[in-house]
């Protein structure tokens, strides 16, 4: 399909208004501070979420389609079906993402209500809209025109493929779509009113709202214009997206930039503002590793990650530590079935067992230990066979996708806590109501370390210090207190 052809369809597409006509009527105006935000939040962040995943797969999948082309391979018949799935995948999700960045843009014609709550209802909703956006600009820069880039792979793409519901062009089309001044400037528009009143998101108490602020703040193509256009960009961003393209990156990769090291230390939405006050220190890892016992529970807090803003409560991420060669053949399972396809990994260090958005990994210690805040938890009183189950249950776990609907009783899917909840099937775990379903975070793993629990602290750093006195009680007063409550059977 030619570009003005493309076009031509770009502007024939519902307009803001009437993509978000329920949002912007009268009634929905006038009644800001009743509107249902924290649930419209929630909701979006599975959206948000997902589409970082998707971003990590699809950059994955390109290097592994550029190394077989590299060595002059043709691509498999799994490997296009792989591309369509994905690619079929991605356009799903970016009109997804263009119904949300459409569905508030109309807010931005309102003055801000006198009332706090309305007002903190109107930069919520424009704030979701605003970071829809810059998400379908991350992906563009990210993905969609790296693949665009690949000449076997744009053409392949731009096919119809209707076995996958894929229109012929399409690649074309989005191409267009981030070229679009009209675009950029709606994006403009809406930066310079966060700018002006989203202030109070970033400042919240509510995890939520901090959440779409960090969503805008760390979003790559945001801070690559801030790099090459510094004063444009303080001007009212006037130059906003205008130096935005591949073939930039291309230049700037000449120049011995790397864009996803310049902007937020990779380019799949694991966003960092910094390193963690525990990371890159071999006598932490040492000590660290000295403590650990296979089957222990590791908690930590990245408050520099946009991640640790999707997760409610104090503690951000959870995983297990399945051990070493020499632990596993102590415990008698180091040839087991679930052990052997996993042996190479364990050898070479890799015993950390944690779900993250590109699915359950095995990663070092080293890698798990880019944080600010660790406890390390063990059920003192489990025998060997408790101790193998958890281990092995863990092990199975590995491979399974992320489960952004955050569902306990979901087994195919897999988030960071629910990999502790499944490796500990006997413990009754304290769980809360998210988007309906019954959830585990990791501070409902961290209140069993509190009170009379059945587990134990065995290493505990806050704000990258080593906590040595009354541990169990500090984790207390780390945890959110409806949390000790549910535990507690309050």
């Amino acid at each position: 399909m030619s570009g003005a052809s493309a076009l031509a369809d770009e502007v024939r597409s519902p307009s803001p208004a009437a993509a978000a006509s329920h949002v912007c009527s009268g009634e929905m105006r006038s009644t800001y501070a009743q509107a249902d935000m924290a649930n419209r939040v929630k909701a979006y962040q599975v959206l948000t979420e997902e589409a970082l995943s998707l971003r990590e797969q699809a950059i994955a999948f390109l290097h592994e389609l550029k190394d077989k082309d590299s060595r002059g391979e043709p691509l498999s018949g799994g490997d296009l079906k792989h591309l369509n799935q994905g690619a079929a995948a991605l356009f799903a999700q970016r009109r997804s993402l263009l119904a949300a960045a459409a569905e508030y843009e109309c807010w931005l014609d309102d003055p801000v209500p006198a009332d706090p709550a309305a007002a903190r209802a109107q930069a919520t909703g424009i704030a979701m809209s605003l970071s829809a956006a810059l998400i379908l600009y991350d992906n563009y820069l990210t993905v969609v025109g790296l693949y665009r880039a690949t000449p076997f792979l744009r053409q392949h793409l731009n096919r119809k493929d209707a076995g996958f519901a894929i229109p012929p062009g399409e690649l074309n089309r989005i191409s267009v779509s981030f070229s679009s001044a009209i675009n950029r400037a709606r994006v403009r528009r809406g930066l310079n009113w966060h700018g002006t009143y989203g202030r109070i998101l970033s400042e919240s108490d509510n995890q939520g709202e901090r959440y779409l602020a960090a969503l805008i703040e760390q979003s790559p193509s945001l801070n690559m214009v801030r790099r090459l256009r510094p004063i444009g960009y303080a001007e009212n961003l006037m130059g906003f997206f205008g130096v935005l393209s591949i073939d930039t990156l291309n230049q700037l990769k000449n120049e011995g930039i790397n864009f996803s090291s310049m902007v937020f230390g990779n380019a799949v939405g694991l966003v960092e503002t910094r390193r963690g006050k525990l990371d890159g220190n071999p006598q932490l890892v040492e000590k660290v590793v000295g403590t650990l016992r296979a089957g222990d529970i590791l908690l930590e807090k990245t408050p520099f990650r946009l991640t640790d803003a999707f997760i409610p409560g104090h503690w951000g991420h959870a995983a297990v530590w399945v051990g070493n060669e020499r632990e596993l053949r102590e415990l008698g399972i180091w040839e087991h079935p679930v052990v052997r396809p996993h042996q190479a990994r364990i050898r070479d260090g890799r015993g950390v067992i944690e779900a993250l958005r590109a699915g359950v990994k095995m990663n070092t210690l080293t890698h798990f230990l880019n944080v600010d805040d660790l406890a390390v938890l063990r059920r003192e009183a489990a025998n060997p066979e408790q101790q193998v189950e958890v281990i092995l249950q863990a092990l199975r776990q590995v491979g399974k996708a992320y489960d952004f609907n955050f569902d306990v009783e979901s087994t195919d899917r897999i988030v960071c806590s629910e990999l502790v909840y499944h490796a500990y099937g006997d413990i009754r775990w304290p769980t809360a109501r998210h988007l309906g379903r019954a959830t585990v975070s990791p501070d409902n793993i961290a209140v069993l370390a509190t009170g009379d629990g059945p587990l134990s602290v065995s290493l505990l750093y806050h704000d990258g210090r080593e906590v040595a006195a009354d541990s169990r009680r500090y984790i207390s007063a780390l945890v959110k207190p409806e949390v000790v409550k549910v535990a507690r059977g309050g």
